[in-house]
């Protein structure tokens, strides 16, 4: 699944406002887990600084999760939340087959795109598609001060920054499945809602959440309508399952859409969710999809 498989580290973390998940997959392939919580207002994810408001706060945090793993080696996978970030699917006439000449290319698009400052971004792509005519990548793109931001905590708890992922990318490399899928990944204070076909990502759509709880729900209903709206009208059929990655696992989103012609399931069953200290149900998919790459 997205992003393409590469060998990554065998710890991550996941910081979300509710905590900081960590995983740790140990020789037999077996997944250990730990949660450490945050209390609420310590992270809150966008595109400007502070995502990180309490810095004492979530460097305890992370210490605490990823300490109890006892791993031998420093080195992690980082889970932001979406928010923190921008993925777009974008398509080019041409697109140079070097990192370094098509880096620019994607650089200029992106200034008409995203709402900040892309010179010193950091920016990721991928080629989803390609024929004669046309390139279609997926970009990510993280504002350069918010990603020194989440490196920096990781470095401050004593471990090394490696490869960072947003959330809903990050779980999709855990989700097993050639048939399209529909994924609503409830994140902090944004929903994000995603389709895939195989290895291709067809939409990613992040949308900001408001405070109270009846106008999240509202907000989160229509995503996930628009969202089965495309599928149909993309793939000429509805989604099997609709899978769900957030706080309150699959129920939550049973609660919310009242939608009985769809099955709601986990991204992540509890069967695999690793052995550990608890971490809250719907909370391990960015984890799990991190050490899956």
């Amino acid at each position: 699944m997205i992003p393409v498989k590469v060998q990554r580290p065998r710890l991550a973390c996941d910081l979300t406002p509710e905590g900081v998940v960590a995983a740790r997959l140990g020789d037999a392939e077996q997944t250990t887990t730990a949660f450490a919580p945050l209390f609420s207002g310590a992270l809150i994810p966008g595109l400007k600084t502070p995502n990180i408001v309490d810095k004492a706060a979530v460097v305890a945090a992370l210490k605490r999760a990823l300490d109890a793993l006892e791993p031998r080696d420093k080195r992690l996978t980082i889970v932001v939340p979406d928010a923190a970030a921008r993925v777009l699917i974008l398509d080019f006439d041409t697109l140079p087959a070097k990192l370094a000449e098509a880096l620019p290319v994607i650089r200029f698009r992106l200034r008409k795109l995203v709402p900040f400052d892309v010179d010193d971004a950091a920016i990721s792509y991928q080629i989803m598609q390609q024929t004669t005519e046309e390139i279609r990548a997926l970009v990510t793109v993280i504002p350069h001060a918010v990603l020194v931001e989440y490196e920096e905590a990781v470095r401050l708890a004593g471990y090394e920054p490696g490869v960072v992922l947003p959330s809903t990318l990050a779980s999709l490399a855990g989700l097993v499945q050639s048939e399209p899928a529909l994924l609503v990944n409830q994140n902090g204070n944004s929903v994000t809602t995603a389709i895939t076909r195989g290895d291709e990502l067809l939409l990613h759509r992040t949308i900001e959440l408001p405070g109270a709880q009846a106008q999240r729900d509202e907000e989160i209903r229509h995503a996930v309508t628009v969202s089965i709206a495309y599928f149909e009208d993309t793939l000429a059929s509805v989604p099997d399952a609709v899978f769900y990655a957030g706080p309150g696992g699959s129920q939550e989103l049973v609660r919310v859409l009242e939608l009985e012609q769809f099955r709601i399931r986990d991204l992540v069953s509890a069967a695999n969710a690793g052995n550990g200290n608890t971490v809250p149900k719907g909370l391990m998919a960015g984890v799990s999809g991190a050490l899956a790459s």
